[in-house]
């Protein structure tokens, strides 16, 4: 099977599953039970939650937002949000099939957070560590202005308590409705890890399903040890768009962590309900 294909049955997976809930719920029946996007096997919806949202089946790790990600690696009430005042405003008066300012709006009733990242200070088992947590919920995980902004400015107050930094992405690329404000970002975050760097503290990066464009070519990639999650999807360009520049078929695997890490490109690769003890391990080892 195709990487193609998988999407599509993925897809067709999605899209009956939408239908039986609506059907049950017009009935009156809540639905427990959910259809894995990946094996189709019949999952109680409470199983899923209580695996941390990984199909007990066959392992796939479903997308979770940046507040679950954050009580699923932090000790609990020790992670403190930082940066959350700085919020996104339209400077060009974007309008693709409707205004930008619409898009934001509509993003932060979704998600309840006012951006894609949540950036703050807190303890994985002990460790105290500065952390950037995207959610691909928010637009995508997109990074405009306001992203690169929190990122930058979680790095220097990290320096400043001179403390290891974890970037956890989640992210489809640049933010278009921020044109050369968002791509800029790229630079930004990245000449912040340089500074990081210089520093002598360690930095961290977890990449998530999926992490692409902008974010992996800048500080997303740019970590002293990477850790990908089991499955996630790692790239810049996406697998068409790929293909259809060198004209050639590519590898069924291409760009998932376990490629990747066959290729030498990232470090470890962790399973979520793992991932926990891997980062508190690498802590330690680096003496922080």
């Amino acid at each position: 099977m195709t990487i193609q294909d998988w999407f599509e049955k993925r897809k067709e997976a999605q899209i009956r599953r939408r239908e039986a809930e609506m059907k049950m719920e017009e009935d009156g029946q809540p639905s427990l039970w959910t259809k894995c996007v990946h094996c189709e096997n019949q999952i109680l919806k409470t199983d899923l939650e209580e695996n941390m949202m990984v199909c007990p089946v066959c392992e796939y790790h479903y997308r979770i937002n940046a507040t679950k990600r954050i009580k699923l690696l932090f000790d609990k009430d020790t992670f403190t949000e930082r940066f959350k005042n700085i919020t996104p405003t339209d400077p060009l008066d974007f309008v693709d099939t409707e205004p930008y300012k619409d898009r934001l709006e509509k993003a932060h009733a979704k998600t309840n957070l006012d951006e894609a990242v949540i950036t703050g200070i807190g303890e994985i088992k002990g460790h105290r560590v500065a952390a950037a947590v995207m959610d691909f919920d928010y637009m995508g995980g997109s990074m405009g202005s306001v992203v690169g902004e929190k990122v930058t400015r979680i790095i220097e107050e990290a320096i400043k308590q001179k403390l290891p930094v974890i970037a956890v992405t989640s992210s489809g690329g640049a933010r278009m409705q921020e044109s050369a404000l968002s791509l800029m970002q790229m630079a930004k975050t990245s000449c912040a890890v340089g500074k990081l760097d210089e520093a002598g503290l360690l930095y961290i990066n977890v990449l998530t399903e999926p992490t692409f464009g902008g974010i992996t070519a800048s500080f997303g990639t740019l970590g002293d040890i990477i850790i990908a999650e089991q499955g996630a999807r790692i790239g810049f360009a996406g697998r068409r768009v790929i293909e259809q520049t060198i004209r050639q078929s590519l590898p069924a695997d291409f760009q998932t962590a376990e490629y990747l890490l066959k290729y030498g490109q990232v470090d470890i690769i962790s399973k979520r309900a793992e991932l926990r003890d891997k980062l508190a391990e690498v802590l330690t080892i680096h003496g922080v």
